[in-house]
């Protein structure tokens, strides 16, 4: 289930329109979740990964970056991401082109609340169990969602650290490790090298013994 989708500005968090469920199950208190999507929003930068996956807890944050504008939901854990991200691209065609024009001069919070009539209408397409099944053949440019960056909302929340920065550690990791598997296919192919080279002096030095001996 989507239970809050929230369009923001990234150049300064500036929070466009908005969409919340109407809970009707007892226990569950979306206001920290709206709190905690006010605050990635303004931690997001131009520098930020593109897609992003934030787990909190049983629910999750997925967001994408287009066109200066970030697109985030809210959804339960078990909500498929790859059918997350679909629905946030659905959103990006739509939004900007209605308002991609407008969303540099606006200064009042939520000046297009009115997307809220169409986020509603896309949201229960991608929620609808049978309309999902539907979706297999959607043209997502998200071919392989595994590679999309994962971090944890209240490590960056409260660490203060930046999206951009957990991308960077991200890169750099894979670069090591890739220098790593290079680093180790090498000693492997001089490992092979020197056995090779020791055989080869081994049966030269056992030719040479026995020339010497017959003769």
């Amino acid at each position: 289930m989507i239970l809050l989708t929230v369009i923001a500005r990234v150049a300064d968090g500036l929070p466009l329109s908005a969409s919340v469920q109407e809970e009707d199950q007892p226990g569950r208190d979306l206001q920290q979740y709206q709190s905690q999507a006010k605050q990635l929003c303004r931690k997001l930068s131009p520098q930020s990964p593109d897609h992003c996956t934030l787990e909190a807890g049983v629910m999750n944050f997925h967001y994408l970056i287009e066109e200066g504008i970030c697109y985030l939901c809210l959804c339960e854990a078990s909500f498929p991401k790859k059918i997350a991200f679909a629905y946030l691209k659905h959103l990006h065609n739509e939004f900007y082109d209605q308002y991609g024009g407008k969303v540099s001069r606006v200064t009042r919070p939520y000046s297009f609340i009115e997307f809220d009539t169409y986020i509603q209408k896309t949201k229960k397409t991608y929620v609808d169990s049978r309309a999902r099944r539907n979706l297999g053949s959607i043209n997502t440019e998200l071919q392989d969602v595994q590679r999309i960056m994962v971090a944890n909302i209240e490590e960056v929340l409260q660490r203060g650290e930046s999206l951009s920065a957990l991308d960077t550690k991200a890169n750099n990791l894979s670069s090591l490790s890739k220098k790593y598997r290079s680093d180790a296919k090498y000693l492997n192919t001089r490992s092979t090298y020197a056995k090779v080279a020791a055989v080869a002096v081994f049966f030269i030095t056992l030719i040479v013994y026995v020339r010497f001996w017959w003769l």
